[in-house]
């Protein structure tokens, strides 16, 4: 077959299957195979037998105290090799220090993924009443404000079917979503109000690389009580700030950009 020089568009219905009972152990650390077949809408027959080769394969462990799986160790192996080769975090660590000293609340930095972009990087905030960040999070894309950027800005798409409704303030309908989406090209930055996790707000910017593409999305999260509205808006020049920076130590030059559009 000749080569075209872009990636191949046809999917392996199998390998999806796997990757759907992988992710249904994002929110649990154990799961029974029904419990799996339900998150994964497979049928349980069929989850068995991917649970098997994905155990051969150390991807993941069987429990044989709680007759339950768990992900396996060869995962920290591919996950150690995806960190020790994003220089993101060691080039930006720096800034994403300084936006959580200028804010007081925990600053992540996540990598670009569709649909949902992936935490990679988190300072904690100092104060006694924080927002816990996890690397390797997945930031829902149409209930947070780093997935927001990551529709707006990048190449993630949002899943086919209705969009999850997680609290009273998810976007769940598309046009109204869109909406959301063209205002967030228009200021430059989202912002996410109890719409994943009720008490949780979170604002977040894009970081471009050198052709002006989104390399990475900055974002500074707290607790809804102390992180409402009038705090988002002052904490968003300091984002913004931050996020330009960022944007600049990966050799992007907006103006030169421009020029060759």
């Amino acid at each position: 077959m000749a080569r075209t020089g872009k990636p191949a568009q046809r999917t392996v219905g199998a390998v999806s299957r796997a990757m759907a009972v992988l992710d249904a152990f994002v929110d649990s650390p154990e799961l029974g195979t029904n419990e799996i077949a339900r998150r994964a809408r497979i049928n349980a027959s069929t989850v068995s037998r991917i649970l098997a080769t994905l155990a051969e394969g150390g991807l993941v462990s069987y429990n044989d105290d709680t007759g339950r799986y768990r992900l396996g160790s060869r995962l920290m192996v591919y996950g150690n090799l995806v960190h020790s080769r994003l220089d993101l975090r060691q080039a930006l660590r720096p800034l994403l220090e300084t936006l959580a000293r200028r804010t007081g609340e925990t600053t992540t930095l996540s990598a670009p993924s569709s649909p949902d972009a992936v935490t990679i990087d988190f300072v904690q905030a100092p104060g006694s009443v924080v927002s816990v960040a996890e690397l390797g999070r997945p930031s829902v894309a149409h209930a947070t404000a780093a997935g927001k950027v990551g529709l707006a800005f990048g190449d993630a798409r949002l899943p086919a079917g209705r969009l999850a409704r997680f609290t009273d303030r998810t976007i769940a309908d598309r046009e109204r979503f869109q909406a959301e989406l063209a205002e967030v090209r228009r200021r430059g930055y989202a912002q996410a109000e109890g719409e994943r996790d009720p008490d949780l707000n979170a604002i977040a910017a894009p970081v471009h690389a050198v052709g002006g593409e989104l390399a990475a999305i900055v974002g500074v999260q707290g607790p809804a009580s102390r992180f409402d509205s009038s705090a988002m808006k002052k904490a968003v020049h300091e984002l913004q700030s931050v996020s330009l920076a960022m944007s600049h130590a990966l050799g992007f030059d907006p103006e030169l950009t421009k020029e060759s559009e």
